[in-house]
């Protein structure tokens, strides 16, 4: 079973991953995987009975770690605000006691006065600034986390005490504690940030009951109840409108600044907002299952696929700091011993190795990057289910479409009937519109409507859809099979030639072919635009994949710009021709695979990244692919490409940013350039300069 809690006030990346492993470590717990964005982790449970102890041996961890993070549940997380320890007076009012005391104590040196009152002050500056580290460090002397920030900086300023200079170690320890607080402060507004973008949560809900309008939690009402909204409003729930019209803005969800016109028996999704009209809707979806619980739960869940970028920095932030300790002690060690320099230089610039060997800012600021770049995507119709997913897409170089409502509307028309010799056209368009009754196939409706009398169910007998062929039902105690040449062709069915343009549809009653029905289905008017934007972006192939005959397909492609065709696939044969396709990329270039989602789930699995659209209502769409379009337009393809590219160009600017100076320091430390001073100053400086760069990730792409 799963567990799911919020751990507020977590601004420390490093003790993140150290309750992530410690979770990991709790009896009864299979998994524990901690988004430290968002402070949600997210535990596997062995099963329901561990549930309290579990959650009480999570609460110590936490505190053993971070003392002053708290552990929530998730329903005190969603109905709570979320208040700082950094925002706080408190923290501010220690500052300056400490900044005026070592100011004291700086100027009683500089003015030769008794060495004991700056002495005093430098050791009440230290303990003021410094007692947190100091009791977390003694903690964690008895854990297997013995290498932490704490640990460096009471070694470091210990050391600096030892080899004489208390304005130093008074020093590091002030300026410490004010980068932990202005780093707090940049984690926690980066996480107010986006989680602000995503506020798409609905408060409320306007219940009516026996005439009467009761405001509600969305989550105490059921599907079949009736709620009211009322102009500006958010809606809360799924559901269908039984009477009003009004304009609805789903910007929110899709991205879409165009408000779209609703009436009565129109479907409406929660998380859009009324602008005029008063409306009534008939809840069709409980709260949990909302359109707009699904796409937040999808966000949060992203956390847990972690990218490639990310895995790395949890690796290198293992090493990193037991690495740098290592050499400070040789850097102490070696050349006195060896050339005879003097302990007390060698010793200050391994202290200074000490301050600078913290790895926050990549802990901390790669995380958050992916978290806002998904976090953004997803205000503007674009769902990334994790963070690898987006770095996938980042390199992708070749892109495979399905055709029928992807990159054509899939609202069929009947435009021809081709009735075999001796055959009734009538008769063929109603034997087609009955076989047809059940199927689910986009191109069931046209056939369905091309009969202008009515279908009649008690009629129809037994049905089979064959994937990738068509159906198969008895009508009137006869077997008609309506579908491809190969559907009938597999019966010994001799079929003769025909051209026309658009999708074929074969009947046969029994043995005897009755002829074929054309239908066309017409472009979506951004389908052009969508491919010439994606040759922008550097895609070098365009594939198209169909079921439907060649002839129609190669007029999609030389309509719309596309490379390659493969042309009259089942399901199999396209995952055949994705494999082939993927064989002859580069080790660095990715494959995409754009369907509905439906009738290509395992294509969109096979592929490097499946990117399914007209995800709004879709649980299918949302459950086969890694990134889902909300809305069915093929122009969102390049921007989410963009996106992907833009992300992840941030995190790698912020780790090139934090190795960069982070090298430089500590090989001017070593050589002596750098003080205790300088090194803290770097160390808290590239933490917070990398935590601006990740929120970069929140903003737009600018159209091309």
């Amino acid at each position: 079973m799963k567990q799911v809690f919020y751990i507020r006030n977590l601004a420390c990346a490093e003790c993140a991953g150290k309750i992530e492993a410690g979770a990991h470590r709790l009896p009864g717990v299979r998994s524990a995987r901690l988004n430290f964005a968002s402070g949600r982790i997210a535990l596997e449970l062995d099963d329901r009975s561990a549930e309290r102890k579990v959650r009480d041996g999570l609460a110590r961890l936490v505190r053993q770690i971070e003392p002053d993070a708290e552990l929530h549940d998730a329903e005190e997380h969603a109905h709570a605000h979320d208040h700082a320890h950094p925002s706080g007076i408190l923290p501010l009012i220690v500052i300056g006691i400490s900044a005026a005391a070592f100011a004291a104590g700086w100027i009683c040196s500089a003015y030769d006065l008794p060495k004991p009152v700056s002495t005093g002050l430098f050791v009440a500056v230290y303990l003021l600034s410094g007692w947190r580290v100091l009791l977390t460090a003694f903690r964690h002397l008895f854990t297997r986390d013995l290498f932490d920030e704490n640990l460096l900086m009471t070694l470091a300023t210990f050391g600096a005490w030892a080899v004489g200079e208390s304005a130093e170690a008074a020093a590091v320890m002030l300026f410490f504690h004010i980068g932990e607080y202005f780093q707090a402060l940049a984690v926690e507004r980066s996480r107010r940030s986006i989680a602000e973008l995503m506020d798409i949560r609905p408060d409320f809900a306007n219940l009516l009951k026996d005439g009467t309008v009761n405001v509600v939690a969305p989550e105490a009402v059921e599907p079949g109840d009736r709620i009211l909204v009322r102009p500006g409003e958010r809606v809360p729930l799924d559901g269908v409108v039984r009477s009003g019209s009004s304009q609805l803005d789903t910007a929110a969800l899709t991205g879409e600044s165009k408000p779209r016109r609703i009436n009565a028996g129109d479907a409406v999704l929660s998380g859009t907002i009324n602008l005029s009209g008063v409306l009534e809707i008939e809840v069709t979806a409980r709260s949990a299952d909302s359109t707009v619980s699904r796409i937040l739960a999808e966000v949060e869940n992203a956390a847990n696929r972690k990218s490639k970028s990310e895995n790395f920095i949890t690796r290198f932030a293992r090493i990193y700091t037991p690495a740098v300790f290592g050499a400070a002690i040789l850097l102490a060690v070696l050349p006195p011993l060896l050339a005879g320099a003097a302990w007390g230089v060698w010793i200050y610039r391994a202290l200074v190795f000490l301050v600078i060997s913290c790895p926050c800012a990549l802990v901390i600021s790669v995380p958050l990057s992916f978290f806002a770049g998904i976090g953004g995507a997803s205000r503007r119709g674009i769902l990334f289910k994790g963070g690898n997913y987006l770095e996938t897409l980042a390199g992708v170089k070749a892109i495979a479409f399905d055709k029928t409502g992807t990159l054509t509307q899939g609202r069929f028309e009947v435009r021809e009937v081709f009735p075999a010799a001796g055959a009734d056209p009538d008769r063929l368009l109603e034997l087609a519109a009955h076989a047809e009754l059940s199927s689910s196939h986009p191109i069931a409706p046209s056939l369905r409507k091309a009969w202008p009398g009515a279908v009649d169910p008690g009629r129809v007998g037994a049905a089979e859809e064959i994937a990738g062929r068509g159906i198969r039902a008895t009508v009137d105690g006869s077997e008609i099979r309506a579908g491809s040449r190969l559907l009938l062709e597999e019966a010994g069915i001799a079929v003769p030639e025909i051209r026309a343009e658009g999708t074929l549809i074969y009947l046969a009653e029994g043995t005897r072919y009755l002829g074929c029905v054309a239908i066309a289905d017409a472009l979506k008017p951004d389908a052009v635009s969508a491919m010439k934007e994606l040759r922008r972006c550097g895609v070098d192939r365009l594939i198209l994949l169909t079921g439907d005959n060649r002839e129609t397909a190669e007029r999609v492609a030389r309509q719309l710009g596309i490379d390659e065709v493969r042309a009259e696939l089942l399901p199999t044969g396209k995952v055949a021709c994705l494999e082939e396709i993927m064989k002859h990329l580069k080790p660095d270039e990715k494959l995409a695979f754009v369907g509905d989602g439906i009738n290509d789930a395992p294509v969109l699995s096979r592929a490097d990244v499946g990117i399914a659209m007209g995800g709004l209502g879709s649980d299918a769409a949302v459950e086969s692919a890694d990134v889902v379009l909300m809305t069915d337009e093929p122009s969102r393809i390049a921007p989410a490409i963009r996106i992907a590219r833009r992300t992840l160009g941030i995190v790698r600017g912020n780790i090139a940013l934090a190795l960069g100076i982070k090298g430089a320091v500590l090989l001017a430390g070593a050589f002596g350039f750098v003080s205790m001073w300088g090194a803290v100053f770097a160390d808290v400086g590239v933490t917070l300069l990398a935590i601006l760069n990740a929120l970069r990730a929140l903003g737009g792409v600018k159209s091309r």
